[in-house]
């Protein structure tokens, strides 16, 4: 019913940039919050950043003055322009929605994309 198309992944730099941008498709849903985690080899899941009802943001601190995401409610979008990459910053990167489904208000599932490869190096 919902899939999240991700892009944007690739090699880059330390100190370099990065945009990934993320489509929800589908039809019979509505987007609560929006964004991104991310898993580093050898370690657990972690978010990275989220627009919740398309305005309020949320970061992890490691990445609060470098990355902005931002939300194209019309086309169920978000991207995450990442600046000043770090090798940490390695890892693949997840897509992340939570929906609402209309004519189903009793929940609201959570919706993964199938990751995109950011490799900070050298």
């Amino acid at each position: 019913q919902v899939q999240l198309v991700e892009s944007g992944g690739g090699l880059v730099q330390p100190g370099g940039s990065l945009r990934l941008s993320c489509a929800a498709t589908g039809s019979g849903f509505s987007i609560i919050t929006m964004g991104w985690h991310r898993q580093a080899p050898g370690k657990e899941r972690e978010l990275v950043a989220r627009v919740i009802n398309h305005r309020i943001t949320n970061y992890a601190d490691s990445v609060q003055d470098r990355f902005t995401i931002t939300s194209d409610s019309a086309k169920n979008t978000v991207h995450l322009q990442m600046s000043s990459l770090k090798p940490e910053d390695t890892g693949v990167y997840y897509c992340n929605a939570v929906v609402a489904v209309r004519g189903s208000a009793s929940t609201n599932p959570t919706v993964w994309g199938h990751g995109t490869l950011v490799t900070v190096s050298s």
